[in-house]
């Protein structure tokens, strides 16, 4: 069953503070989707969103979810295939040709422990496809470690064994600024009459600001992001 709510959202008022995260994702793993072959495992999987559409539009043969054993139980139906303790995943050396982490590199208290791992199940030549925010508000404390910048997030990588690093800023000023009014309006602690209210006033220069956005090519100095995705090889 296709989660609409992660799988090209439609944005509404109700939904300004996700609509522009999910809908990045979502048009990155779009992009990468017909590259990826064989086999996948999903590191911190959730509820496994993607999980349909990444099948469906790929040549993987098979998707494998895996969660930490004490991660919050997003859904009571849905069970990632594996559990681990966040510090030896249970597979073999070069099982993988791809892994795949959405937001999930920000709640990892030792991020070196977690690539390492995915570098070593991954086969020779494998993809790693990973996403992480930068504008987003505490959550799931206090399992909240980081907000990566592209620098230490290349460094990391390379640290691990990862080669051919490709980072994408998923946003500039323009998305910024959507953002952030997208989390106020829906998340601060505000009376729900002036949520109402401020959500039909915010909306259509929400919208302004989305269309007026030029998605930045390169990460330069001075640039402001919403969050980055990043793919990276197994040498």
């Amino acid at each position: 069953m296709i989660d609409e709510n992660f799988i090209s959202p439609k944005l509404t008022r109700h939904n300004l503070d996700r609509y522009l995260i999910r809908t990045c994702i979502f048009n990155f793993l779009k992009r990468n989707s017909s590259q990826l072959t064989g086999t996948l495992l999903d590191v911190g999987c959730g509820k496994m969103p993607y999980k349909k559409f990444l099948m469906d539009n790929s040549t993987m043969t098979s998707y494998t979810g895996l969660d930490i054993n004490s991660a919050i139980i997003y859904d009571a139906h849905v069970k990632p295939d594996f559990t681990w303790d966040g510090i030896k995943m249970p597979f073999e050396n070069n099982s993988y040709e791809n892994a795949l982490a959405t937001e999930v590199l920000e709640h990892c208290p030792n991020p070196s422990i977690i690539l390492k791992e995915i570098i070593r199940v991954l086969k020779p030549g494998g993809k790693f496809l990973f996403t992480v925010p930068f504008l987003w508000n505490l959550h799931e404390t206090p399992n909240d470690e980081y907000r990566y910048t592209p620098f230490a997030l290349s460094r990391l990588l390379t640290e691990a064994g990862f080669t051919n690093i490709k980072l994408e800023a998923q946003g500039g000023w323009h998305a910024s600024m959507a953002q952030m009014l997208g989390l106020w309006v829906c998340r601060a602690p505000i009376s729900e009459k002036w949520r109402t209210f401020l959500k039909f006033l915010i909306f259509p220069f929400y919208k302004f600001l989305l269309k007026k956005e030029i998605h930045p090519k390169t990460i330069t100095d001075g640039l402001m992001i919403t969050g980055l995705t990043g793919v990276a090889f197994k040498p």
